[in-house]
């Protein structure tokens, strides 16, 4: 940079140093020739001379600097999209270059950085997490879908205060979002501001009570203070931890009964034959009791193992009125609307295997025949904070006018092993639910407002 400094320096002195000694000529000259008399009109002459040749001189070098003020103007104003003319003095052209392979440079990092900010803005917003971003004055300046869906039926809540936000909601929200600390606290689905209702009306809503957990962090931004809130739906997460740990404990006690029962079941085939000479009615009813219970255990592990080791779910294309037509043989219900148009995706051996055990559990409730309906609509959701990401799908809902369920058997229906039935295995409606989640599907109880319960599956499409 010295020597070009230098190179360009000398070029101005020495086009300076020759516009002066033209000057001198030119007023020595006139002076000899117009004499004393027109002294002034002599000096005047040679200084517009003095500055037609400096002008001429240094336009080349005057355009270069105005091409790079313009330049550095829309630097200045974040426009990197302009380049300026590479021309004149060697040094200039230099010059104009790398202006212009900066602004390419800037050009390309500023694209690189606003794609990365609409992947990640993509990404925040397709979150089924809830995000907030507030400043150090407790108002939000930046929010994803789900926080707007969860607060605010998805309209855009930034600008408001976190007070302002609040408002309306359940006080379970609240006393979370006011306490310091994080921590998990429970939601009922009515108190979700309608965000779980998945495009259905309140009263067809999934209703079930959610877990979700909130985190905090702090940091600072530009020399500001502040804080970002995080609301995960752990429901769902807790649910498949604990069938995992159900699972868990069904293979390991499935193994240790199957290496019983076999050397019992061979030790009583054993006996029979050797005491079959006898004819001791005594002891065959001792062998048909031993054999009988042998029998009832070992179907016991089996359909508990099945729970264990539910397969992934084959998904195919399955036609709504072939399906609901099959069903009628098994178990007699009432087809309440219309079917969808568009035929279901999903497993199909798994799905009757689910839709036949509730209505074999619609039959069971004491429920009149008439009364039982099923109803099969498509529909597409809201945004899922806790289910279904938004995605269009199948709500099924099986009801009866039944005795329903106490709030207490509601709470624990769909956990393995829980029964009131009498001679219930408890796997019937957790294995419901484990096919439903492997389907990415979700299953609610509650009971009906006059009499009986009703089941609502979600699935989607």
């Amino acid at each position: 940079m010295d020597n070009f400094a230098m190179t360009l320096r000398s070029k101005l002195i020495m086009g300076s140093v020759l516009a002066c000694l033209l000057g001198l000529v030119s007023a020595g000259l006139l002076f000899n020739w117009l004499g004393e008399d027109y002294l002034l009109l002599v000096a005047l002459l040679s200084l517009v001379l003095v500055w037609a040749v400096s002008h001429h001189m240094t336009r080349s070098l005057a355009d270069s600097l105005m091409a790079l003020e313009v330049g550095l103007l829309n630097f200045k104003d974040n426009d990197f999209s302009i380049s300026i003319p590479v021309k004149g003095d060697k040094q200039l052209r230099a010059l104009a270059q790398l202006f212009n392979e900066s602004a390419h440079t800037l050009r390309r990092e500023r694209q690189f950085i606003y794609q990365r900010e609409l992947l990640l803005d993509k990404v925040i917003q397709s979150s089924p997490n809830v995000m907030i971003l507030l400043d150090d004055a407790q108002r939000v300046i930046y929010a994803n879908d789900a926080a707007r869906h969860l607060f605010n039926q998805g309209v855009p809540i930034e600008g408001l205060s976190l007070n302002e936000l609040l408002e309306g909601s359940c006080p379970e929200l609240i006393t979370a979002l006011n306490n310091p600390k994080d921590g998990l606290f429970t939601l009922a689905a009515k108190e979700l501001l309608g965000a779980e209702n998945q495009g259905e009306t309140s009263d067809e809503a999934m209703n079930e009570d959610e877990i979700w957990h909130l985190s905090r962090g702090r940091f600072k931004l530009n020399g500001q203070l502040h804080h970002l809130l995080l609301l995960k739906q752990m429901t769902h997460e807790l649910n498949r931890q604990e069938v995992a740990v159900w699972k868990k404990v069904i293979r390991i006690i499935s193994h240790e009964l199957n290496n019983s029962v076999a050397p019992i079941a061979s030790m009583v085939n054993s006996g029979r034959m050797i005491t079959k000479s006898l004819n001791d009615p005594k002891l065959k009813m001792i062998f048909d009791t031993i054999d009988d219970r042998t029998q009832h255990l070992s179907q016991f592990i089996f359909n508990y193992a099945r729970f264990a080791k539910l397969p992934l779910p084959n998904k195919s294309m399955v036609n709504w009125l072939k399906l609901t037509a099959h069903l009628s043989h098994h178990y007699k219900f009432t087809l309440d609307g219309d079917l969808p148009e568009g035929d279901g995706y999903f497993d199909l051996i798994q799905m009757e295997q689910v839709l036949l055990n509730l209505l074999k559990n619609a039959h069971e409730s004491g429920s009149a025949v008439d009364k039982i309906t099923m109803s099969i609509t498509e529909a597409k959701p809201s945004h899922g904070i806790a289910g279904s990401s938004g995605n269009k799908g199948f709500f099924i809902s099986i009801c009866d006018a039944g005795s329903g369920m106490s709030s207490e058997v509601l709470k624990q229906a769909l956990l393995p092993f829980y029964s009131t039935k009498q001679s219930g295995t408890g796997l019937g409606l957790p294995l419901c639910r484990e096919i439903l989640e492997a389907h990415d599907g979700r299953i609610s109880l509650h009971n009906r407002q006059d009499v009986g319960l009703c089941v609502k599956l979600w699935l989607p499409q």
